[in-house]
């Protein structure tokens, strides 16, 4: 049996190494998608929509992410029906992010899956894994909120601006403040 590509162990969640050229390519891809995107070229919703298309997982109808946008890959970006990302987000999408449908996102909102090793000498070997993220339906996440890796948000949840959310939040919950506590 073969051994598993970097890619293959990124998308596992696995350790991996985010220099390896198939990586290096898909972000090289990445990357250009992202000046089309973030040029503002497309004249239409539509158009906006089909872009979108282009790179993510998934585009739910009438799902808007206003640019500038960054992520790393966008092929591991999954956004339900009515999603909206307000300007100058960042998502590291190492592994799975799933938006569900008819959440808003605030601007300079930060969705990391990109998670590190503890141990020093791990760390400094280059090595990274991710942890998926996962934001469920009619989901408020206010501006410049951080949601960190492995972080699951129930539905119906506010996630309050600045927050820096570092564990799950219940469906219908509040959480505000660093770390982000239940109001």
């Amino acid at each position: 049996m073969s051994q598993p590509t970097e890619k293959q162990k990124m998308l596992a969640g696995a350790l991996y190494n985010a220099n390896s050229p198939e990586i290096q390519a898909d972000q090289a891809a990445t990357r250009a998608w992202l000046a089309r995107y973030n040029a503002g070229l497309a004249h239409s919703p539509s158009a906006w929509h089909r872009l979108l298309q282009e790179r993510l997982a998934q585009a739910g109808e009438g799902a808007v992410i206003r640019p500038p946008f960054h992520c790393d890959y966008g092929f591991n970006i999954r956004l339900g029906t009515g999603v909206f990302l307000n300007y100058n987000c960042i998502i590291l999408d190492v592994v799975e992010v799933a938006i569900g449908d008819f959440t808003q996102i605030g601007p300079g909102v930060q969705i990391l899956t990109a998670d590190h090793p503890r141990d020093p000498g791990e760390r400094a070997s280059g090595f990274e894994f991710g942890r998926p993220v996962r934001i469920g339906r009619n989901v408020w996440i206010g501006a410049g909120a951080i949601l960190l890796p492995g972080v699951t948000v129930g539905d119906d949840a506010i996630i309050g601006a600045g927050s820096v959310v570092t564990r799950d939040v219940p469906a219908g919950a509040t959480v505000v403040g660093n770390p982000a506590r239940i109001k």
